[in-house]
């Protein structure tokens, strides 16, 4: 029992060249399938992602089901992905090639249909994340972008901002402005 626990029962260069291989089609397959598979899983999205990982089970392990076998692979996989991340990290065209770039699909208040469709959104999808993110109608968003991680990102039309407290500071140093004026001509005395 606890021999075929820890033999490995493929090579291990085989596990490991069967482990990155997998990772690297399963990494493409997303990165075909778009932004829309990493921004929100629906049911069917949820259920590929469970099959998925079952279907390349044994593409990665092969016929090894040594736990040895099973460790080398999930390590494997763990390096895999630190070494991809830490890549993208320092490397704006690993990052481009692997992940792709923000794609805008609101412009000027106005959702960009045909964007929508290659993104496969729906405005419905996109009307409830803008409530989600405290906006009322798309009619407020100047720009809205999906990035790479599937991420909605939405910038308000000026008129719709909160004031900051730079604008606020502003409109105080404008008050005091007039304020002192007015004093200054009420010190003055009527004009004649």
């Amino acid at each position: 029992m606890w021999h075929a626990m820890f033999v490995v029962q493929i090579p291990i260069i085989e596990k490991v060249l069967r482990t990155v291989l997998v990772y690297a089609t399963i990494v493409i397959l997303f990165r075909l399938g778009g932004k829309r598979d990493l921004s929100g899983l629906n049911m069917f999205d949820f259920v590929v992602m469970f099959l998925l990982s079952n279907v390349v089970q044994n593409a990665i392990i092969g016929n090894d089901t040594s736990l040895l076998g099973g460790v080398i692979g999930a390590a494997t996989l763990v390096a895999v992905n630190a070494a991809i991340n830490r890549w993208i990290t320092v490397s704006d065209r690993a990052a481009r090639v692997l992940e792709g770039k923000p794609t805008t699909i609101i412009e000027n208040g106005r959702f960009i249909p045909g964007v929508l469709r290659r993104l496969s959104l729906r405005p419905a999808d996109i009307e409830h994340a803008i409530r989600m993110q405290n906006g009322d109608d798309v009619s407020e968003i100047a720009t809205g972008r999906v990035e790479p991680s599937g991420q909605l990102v939405l910038t308000l039309k000026r008129a719709e901002q909160s004031a900051t407290k730079g604008d606020i500071a502003d409109l105080r140093t404008r008050l005091d402005a007039i304020e002192a004026a007015l004093t200054s001509l009420a010190a003055s005395g009527p004009a004649r």
